[in-house]
């Protein structure tokens, strides 16, 4: 019985590495403790594959933060900035690299490829030192093996983890990242032979880069790698593993031809045309590992379908040589369903998280290997059949509202410069206005409020008194601030996602399905199980609360229909785009109603947009065009007055940036600091952007504070490749996850900043940079001096 899990959730099934993690980075405990629960949550993983009877069962797949950046303390590529004097790297540089300190930039953070789980950049040049600098790898398999459980270790391989990095800070972005290979390699080969030595019989190179499009040049690294690593790979049995999507036909012989390689590891959920791939010309003697078990959502999986996928699999590998596998790490999938004691029971038969997976696969190796479990296998086609015969799923007037979107435009009527122009004669707005991107610090009491609320340990009159309060506070800081256009700060939503869905049918809810999105951060998809409409406004009356608090113009928030989608947990049942329209109109009435309400500024965040991008060329154009046709429809129907932002979190968006003009929003806010200002690149090859933008001039994802005098250099950047008249000031993503005592003096640096370029406009722009930076630094002593006779 051959069973294998590419990868597994780390937090565990209560979040336990979350609070070990911010318990560490706060100071309340030691290096000791957090390493105490980690090891912990390792040994019950082990424990809990090996009891279901999983063959093949991955180690190296925990990470403190993230794997690339695991790989990148691997190989000791630690940026100068952080001071890493070589050794053993510790937690000290690794959360660094990851976080930021005081006075040191992290390193950029992006997509893992085209889920909501992030990871962090590598940054490389011609002079990069590499070393064996982190022995994580192996002494995680030997910890395995001292709990009695033979692991099969796993790596980011060479080829990806170059063409996942970027060029470092000052390096030519020409510089090719490749040409590293013969420098890393080395050690790879210490690592590969320290494993051996350990006892390893099985490493698994996750190479995910081959599911999409490579040219020769690169597909020609992957072949002179492990020819490379082979003579080091002797001994072992070698599986690569690619994940996400259909492996083109180029990289398919690549990646069977490889040299020391014994297996090879197929997403056969979403990647479909792998099947006829394998069917034509799998190589004779190799293993194939079939991801039949979906890893990206927690739809119980159709065991007849998959088996009889398996069977048709055998006549092509032979029987010895199929594995079933899940189709990529369950690493983005909730952890267990056994924690759900309140999730409605009907929809709990319809699904499988990560826990259930394993049986799932373990399930149907035994199958293959002729000890079917009946009963098992009996139960999960009833509940196959119940998900697509209740009444609940579908809503016939929805679906035909959505089926008529099909043909039309939706756009607004006049383009986004008469529009700029008559919402600024209503708003009256300075010159660079300031903005928040919506959410204020979660803090601890106002995590209470909302948790004893939904316990009805409060009445609804004590909890609305409560966010009232909450909110009146926020619009107060901001007025002090000196802030422009204002935000409510949302203290009444758990999540930007969730939030929403609980207000529209068609939506489920797990209390602890708990999925990680970047270092301790984790997110709760909802699950989108049947057609969705909106039954009632959602936003309004707290949106209409902030405004009567204040003169100036506050922003509604919503959530755009594609960071919905792609932040849920979406039926697998119908087309992704069908979903996306339904949700869009549910949307498109929210805003109607905030209008009527005299909300003048709605912010509909579209975070997500970039992330949903399929990795293969060829299906870019269709799904960026209902993508943007689906924000489109969210706001087509409003005055020109009514000025609509949008928002977008970190990603890659040079590609897009024309499908990103087609949204037609009236302010765009974008993230820009952490990726030392590369988003501003596509403007410098002449991209015409004609609406307003905000690239965000400030890190949230780090607790450093930015000085006025680093503000205004990164404004001043901005100003010369973006028109001032169009460009807003604010940072790059919500205050959510930051406290008080780094929100405070950061928004401060940002208006004090940009009350000092207004000051200045008038300046030649010859003598602007040098100025404004001396200005800045004038400003900062000032304030410090200040700060010293008044508080000392």
């Amino acid at each position: 019985m051959a069973s294998h899990i590419v990868g597994y959730p780390r937090m565990g099934p209560k979040r336990e590495l979350k609070f070990a993690l911010e318990s560490f980075w706060d100071g309340k405990s030691s290096a000791e403790d957090l390493q105490k629960v980690s090891a912990d949550l390792r040994s019950s993983i082990w424990k809990q594959m090996s009891e279901a009877g999983i063959k093949y069962i991955p180690s190296n797949t925990f990470s403190y933060y993230d794997q690339v950046l695991d790989t990148t303390a691997m190989l000791g590529a630690v940026p100068p900035r952080f001071n890493w004097n070589g050794g053993e790297i510790g937690f000290d540089v690794y959360f660094s690299m990851a976080r930021g300190n005081a006075s040191v930039l992290a390193m950029e953070m992006t997509k893992w490829f085209d889920t909501n789980y992030h990871f962090i950049v590598p940054e490389l040049g011609p002079d990069v030192k590499f070393s064996y600098a982190s022995h994580k790898a192996v002494t995680e398999y030997k910890e395995a093996k001292g709990h009695g459980v033979e692991t099969v270790p796993v790596l980011i391989g060479p080829v990806s983890y170059l063409l996942l990095s970027k060029p470092a800070w000052g390096v030519e972005k020409t510089f090719s990242v490749l040409s590293l290979l013969p420098k890393i390699l080395p050690i790879y080969k210490e690592v590969v032979s320290e494993l051996k030595a350990a006892g390893a019989s099985w490493i698994q190179f996750d190479e995910p880069l081959l599911v999409t499009d490579l040219d020769s040049h690169k597909l020609q690294a992957f072949s002179e790698a492990y020819a490379e690593l082979e003579s080091t790979l002797s001994g072992l049995n070698v599986l690569v593993e690619t994940y996400f999507a259909d492996v083109p036909a180029e990289a398919f012989q690549t990646l069977t031809s490889l040299k020391g390689v014994t297996a090879y590891g197929f997403d056969l959920v979403r990647g479909t045309k792998t099947l006829e791939l394998i069917k034509s010309g799998f190589p004779a003697g190799k293993y194939l590992f079939a991801g039949v078990v979906d890893g990206r959502n927690i739809w119980a999986n159709d065991l007849a379908a998959s088996l009889s996928v398996l069977r048709g699999l055998e006549g092509v590998v032979g029987k010895d040589k199929l594995v079933v596998s899940t189709s990529c790490s369950l690493l983005h999938t909730a952890v267990d369903l056994v924690n759900e004691n309140k999730l409605d029971d009907e929809i709990k038969s319809w699904l499988a998280f990560a826990a259930q997976k394993v049986v799932e696969v373990n399930a149907l190796a035994k199958a293959l290997a002729g000890q079917k479990d009946e009963g098992f296998f009996s139960a999960n086609a009833a509940a196959q059949a119940s998900r697509k015969s209740s009444p609940r799923v579908t809503n016939e007037a929805v679906q035909k509202a959505a089926a008529a979107l099909r043909g039309s435009d939706h756009r607004r009527a006049t383009n986004v410069s008469a529009r700029l122009d008559a919402q600024q004669k209503k708003l009256n707005l300075p010159i660079l206005p300031t903005t928040t991107i919506g959410s204020f610090p979660q803090t601890i009491e106002l995590r209470r409020v909302r948790r004893e609320y939904k316990a009805k340990k409060i009445s609804e009159e004590e909890y609305v008194a409560s966010i009232k309060e909450e909110i009146n506070k926020v619009v107060k800081l901001q007025e002090e601030l000196d802030i422009d256009v204002l935000v409510h700060g949302e203290p009444e939503r758990n999540d930007m996602v969730e939030y929403f869905g609980e207000q529209l049918s068609g939506f489920a809810f797990t209390a602890n399905g708990w999925v990680q999105s970047y270092g301790s951060r984790c997110v709760k998809p909802p699950i989108i199980y049947g057609d969705v409409s909106r039954p009632k406004a959602m936003t309004v009356f707290w949106s209409s609360w902030a405004q009567s608090m204040t003169a100036r113009p506050m922003k509604g928030m919503l959530t755009g229909p594609v960071t919905i989608l792609n932040w849920s947990f979406v039926r697998n049942d119908q087309p992704r785009h069908e979903t996306c329209y339904q949700i869009a109109l549910a949307i498109k009435d929210e805003v109607e109603d905030l209008e009527k309400a005299g909300i003048n500024v709605i912010q509909i965040d579209e975070a997500a947009l970039r992330e949903g991008l399929p990795l293969r060329k060829s299906e870019h154009a269709f799904y960026l065009d209902w993508a943007v046709h689906s924000f489109r429809i969210t706001n087509c129907g409003i005055q020109d007055t009514t000025q609509i932002h949008t928002h977008m979190c970190y990603s890659n968006f040079n590609d897009i940036i024309h499908s990103i003009i087609d949204m037609d929003a009236d302010v765009i806010t974008i993230e820009n600091s952490r990726s030392n200002e590369n988003l501003l690149s596509v403007f410098r090859e002449g991209v015409q952007y004609d609406a307003a933008i905000g690239p965000g001039v400030y890190d949230i994802h780090s607790p450093r504070i930015p000085s006025t005098e680093e503000i205004v250099d990164r404004i001043y950047e901005m100003r010369t490749v973006l028109e001032t008249n169009i460009l807003w000031v604010n940072p790059d993503c919500g205050l959510k996850t930051r406290k008080y005592t780094e929100v405070k003096p950061a928004l401060s640096n940002m208006v004090a900043a940009t009350k000092l370029l207004r000051t200045q406009l008038t300046v030649p722009r010859r003598l602007e940079g040098s100025f404004l930076s001396h200005c800045a630094s004038i400003f900062e002593q000032t304030k410090a001096f200040l700060s010293y006779y008044l508080f000392e």
